[in-house]
């Protein structure tokens, strides 16, 4: 691996850190990474609506529009299958934290 990539895997692996202590900003980030392929993730729409999804409900006005505008190249099932994810993110931090 590469430093570029390391670099960039250190970016996901913080994010994710954030994310779980409730970040909307890392939330966003994430749902941006997965968007584009950046931050050495792999395009996954799925994940990118799913840490859209979860930033929005943090308050992210931005990642409301980012999510709409995935939603419009997902199938109903992926979407639904990003808001269970969604879900299942919620309940495990929720765990972790009490």
């Amino acid at each position: 691996m590469g430093h570029s990539a390391e670099l960039e895997s250190f970016f996901i692996e913080s994010r994710l850190a954030d994310a779980g202590r409730g970040d909307p900003d890392a939330c966003l980030e994430l749902g941006m990474a997965y968007s584009s392929g950046s931050g050495n993730t792999i395009v996954d729409l799925i994940q990118a609506h799913k840490w859209f999804n979860l930033a929005a409900l943090r308050g992210s006005h931005e990642a409301q529009g980012w999510r709409a505008e995935i939603a419009g190249e997902m199938s109903p099932r992926e979407i639904a299958e990003a808001q269970r994810q969604a879900r299942a993110w919620l309940i495990e931090t929720a765990r972790h934290a009490a």
